[in-house]
């Protein structure tokens, strides 16, 4: 695409901005819980707009090349990633569910399951591959230094004798193997004779022969072309692969190439860009710096004359906090000044008598008032618990103020005048004008509250009023808890060394989120219609692993300000891929990996203050080297309601309150993130672990569509053309019950190098994966019940569990006053 096209594009874009904000008001208006339903379309319909809006600006920011445009861009770009979060939350708690059933709203708004995907920013990591380059180095320098020792140790032992015995049993499998080839190939020459002697028997003419062998020539050619008409034909309605990648894969390489040659370019402009900002920043100080801040001094001086000449002193100086000199010439004038200690004057003369009068009010109605209030106060809580409305929005303001930036700036702008996307130095000198008028009027304001102090004690021989601190309200602590630095004198680095050497720091696999296969739930609002309680589908677990974590912990600014949350808790059983989704989300943010999992610690840091030395260490670093993720496999023993015997020794128990305080001491900002795997929840304390886990995604069996889906990529992902001889459908119905990590296993089991030298004699049939899905024992139905029943014994699931039986309740009401009707 040109830079034409992508300025087209973002046109479009904003013009989908503006409908978007238009429909943000009606949302705020509370709604009756009988709308909710509606409600919920409201705010699905909304949420998948903005999904579409994040993939747009992501293209546009990727490939922009103007400097000053892709600031504005990644502004709009966070804002919009924040709202996309809001909103999400909004959704769980209007449908009281962590997965959403959204077929029926794609298909009003004509979209495809594909745009349902999150889009993941790409600057997350091209921005930080320096970063992410040296913490690897660092982390494999250390690895390679204690890599051995660890080799070593890890290899078994065997004896001379056992060696011997397992190369002799080897040995004459392998002859075993050869003579069953050889009689085999006997026996087919045996039977090839023996039909030769038949057919020598019966007696053809010339003719009766030619005919014979045209008629097979013709009915092979034939079949030949509708079978490559018949191919052809789904192939271009995209029902078949092409036969070749290569022209496919030779268009995506110039794409790609593409695409680097414009990141060239961005970072070109963007250091010329950078040059032109020291330049206007010391061009203006030098030539319009003075008149700024002596046409301050006399403002601000001026000011202090009518503001005494008015009230009769000099006024108290705005705090640097608010602003300074800036509050006094955007919002007040002296007259203003006057208005507000007058009114100031008299308000406190009516709060005085007021206060008296209630006085005796309330002494002679007490009981009455009390009555009534409990009365109006539960009405007034059952209203509440009623009305549904979107919770104010902390990004649409900030959407707001880009769109109207855009409109002003950019919009009318003409292209022909930058051809080459080289900045706008008009732009640019406005843009410094500010910047140096701020950096000067803190100066001014330092001098001008000197000179205020100097005034005072010569005109009104008033020493300087000190600033009354703000009242504290009881009952509120204010501030942020301080966590005890247990390591003081201590770098990050010797800190990140020894997380490393003693294992709780660890390199992890390169792994893309889109690897995790799934595809979406089809039958989502069917089964809800049929009060048939729907369950998640991969796609779903993918889709929430993206706005839960990687959105969060990929940009500071959307983590400052979207909703926070700390911690995720995957629920499912062994097979579901919940340690490969830990590892994508590091991979996709570049975030460090540290290991907390019971198992890990064992013989690490004894005694009671290892444990808290353990978590300290952890999060310290993970602060400072953010973005971190903590994981915590086999979360459920850190909440154990008993200790098993075996594990006693273990102490699996040691760090749940210290890991309870740390929790709670991240706030937004703090891009860290525990993330609990388990897949035996039940044998956890549930209130503890729900305390620590502030969400909770249950992981169930694939569905039919995730399978099939699963069947064929991983399929295709170890080489195989997938062909009409393998019948999917078939694999994907009879691994009902497997999970993507059996799946898996049968694939690389059969799909080896030996098999696939032999595909293009004898293909590839389901038949062959079904003997070794058998030696595999299946997630059964009471393990994915057991799953459940506990899922639904959390906060949520109670919740879900409620609003499933009201909305039944309210249905088989309907019902009977229908009967009713009728009879």
């Amino acid at each position: 695409m040109s830079e034409g096209a992508y300025q087209r594009l973002w046109e479009s874009s904003h013009v989908t901005l503006q409908e978007l904000l238009d429909r943000e008001q009606p949302l705020l208006e509370p709604v009756p819980e009988r709308e909710r339903q509606s409600f919920q379309y409201k705010v699905a319909s909304l949420y998948l707009r903005y999904l579409g809006l994040l993939r747009r600006f992501d293209t546009i920011y990727d490939q922009m090349v103007q400097p000053q445009k892709r600031r504005l861009l990644r502004r709009l770009l966070d804002c919009v990633a924040g709202r996309v979060l809001e909103l999400k939350d909004e959704l769980v708690r209007v449908d009281l569910s962590e997965s959403h059933c959204l077929d029926h709203v794609l298909q009003d708004l004509k979209l495809t399951p594909a745009d349902l995907e999150v889009s993941i920013p790409k600057y997350f990591l091209l921005e930080q591959s320096t970063a992410i380059r040296e913490r690897g180095q660092m982390l494999a320098e250390i690895l390679s230094r204690m890599g051995p020792v660890s080799s070593q140790e890890d290899l078994p032992g065997m004896h001379r004798t056992e060696a011997i015995i397992l190369v002799q049993k080897a040995e004459r499998a392998r002859q075993g193997r050869l003579r069953a080839t050889f009689m085999k190939e006997i026996q087919k020459e045996e039977e090839r004779d023996r039909k030769i002697r038949e057919d020598g028997q019966r007696k053809f003419s010339q003719d009766q022969a030619a005919l014979t062998v045209q008629k097979v020539w013709k009915g092979y050619l034939q079949r030949k072309r509708t079978q490559q008409d018949r191919r052809t034909e789904m192939e271009f309605i995209g029902m078949l692969p092409p036969p070749s990648q290569v022209e496919h894969l030779d268009i995506m390489s110039q794409a790609c190439l593409g695409d680097d040659i414009r990141r060239h370019r961005q970072r070109e402009k963007e250091e010329e860009f950078q040059a032109a900002m020291e330049k206007a920043h010391s061009f203006l100080r030098e030539t319009e710096g003075p008149d700024m801040k002596e046409k301050m001094k006399e403002q601000i001086c001026q000011w202090f004359i009518e503001c005494h000449a008015l009230t009769g002193r000099f006024p108290d100086y705005p705090d640097e906090s608010l602003g300074g000199s800036y509050l006094i010439f955007a919002d007040k004038t002296p007259e203003q000044v006057r208005m507000e200690l007058e009114m100031q004057v008299q308000e406190s003369k009516k709060k005085e008598q007021e206060k008296s009068k209630e006085k005796e009010k309330d002494q002679k109605e007490k009981d009455k008032k009390r009555k009534k209030k409990g009365k109006k106060e539960k009405a007034k809580k059952r209203e509440a618990d009623v009305m549904l409305k979107v919770l104010p929005s902390k990004f649409t303001p900030a959407i707001s103020a880009g769109h109207v930036e855009y409109l002003n700036l950019w919009k009318n702008r003409q292209e022909s005048v930058h051809p080459s996307q080289n900045f706008d130095s008009e732009t640019l000198r406005e843009e410094k004008r500010k910047e140096l008028e701020q950096e000067i009027r803190v100066q001014v304001d330092e001098l001008m509250r000197q000179e205020l102090r100097n005034l005072r004690l010569a005109v009104d021989k008033e020493e300087e009023r000190p600033l009354k601190p703000p009242k504290k309200k009881p009952g509120k602590k204010t501030g942020k808890k301080k966590e005890k630095d247990l390591t003081p004198d201590r770098s990050v680095d010797s800190l990140y060394r020894e997380l490393v050497v003693f294992g709780l720091l660890k390199k992890s696999e390169t792994v893309a989120l889109k690897d995790y296969i799934g595809d979406c739930l089809y039958l989502g609002s069917t089964l809800t219609l049929a009060n048939k309680l729907p369950m998640p589908s991969l796609f779903d677990i993918r889709q929430n692993m993206a706005l839960y974590a990687v959105l969060r912990l990929g940009s500071p600014d959307i983590h400052a300000m979207a909703p926070l949350i700390r911690s995720l808790l995957l629920v499912g059983p062994s097979g579901m891929g919940k340690k490969m989704l830990v590892k994508a989300v590091c991979t996709e943010t570049g975030a460090n990996l540290f290991d907390l999992s019971p198992g890990n610690l064992l013989g690490k840091y004894p005694g009671k203050t290892g444990a808290q030395m353990i978590v300290h260490m952890v999060f310290k670093v993970a602060r400072l080297l953010q973005p971190s993720v903590i994981w915590i496999g086999n979360a459920e023993k850190n909440f154990y309601k008993k200790v098993p015997k075996e594990e006693r020794q273990m102490d699996p128990k040691r760090i749940k309150k210290d890991l309870t305080k740390a929790m709670k001491l991240l706030v937004p900002g703090d891009r860290v993130m525990l993330i609990g795997t388990t897949a035996q929840p039940q044998l956890a304390e549930l209130k503890g672990l729900c305390r620590v886990y502030e969400r909770i995604l249950l992981m169930p069996r694939p569905d039919y569509a995730s399978r099939y889906v699963l069947w064929k990529r991983m399929i295709e992902a170890q080489g195989f053309q997938v062909t009409q001889s393998l019948d999917i459908s078939a694999l994907a119905k009879v691994s009902d019950g497997y999970t993507p990590g059996h799946i898996l296993q049968a694939i690389q089991s059969v799909l080896n190098e030996r098999r696939l030298l032999q595909v293009a004699k004898r293909p590839l049939v389901a038949s062959e994966f079904l003997g070794y899905l058998a030696k595999l024992d299946p997630v059964y139905r009471e393990e994915e019940e057991s799953l459940k029943d506990w899922y639904f014994k959390t906060p949520l699931g109670k919740k879900s569990m409620k609003l499933s039986k009201d909305q039944l309740e309210a249905e088989e009401a309907k019902l009977a006053k229908e009967k009713k009707k009728r009879k």
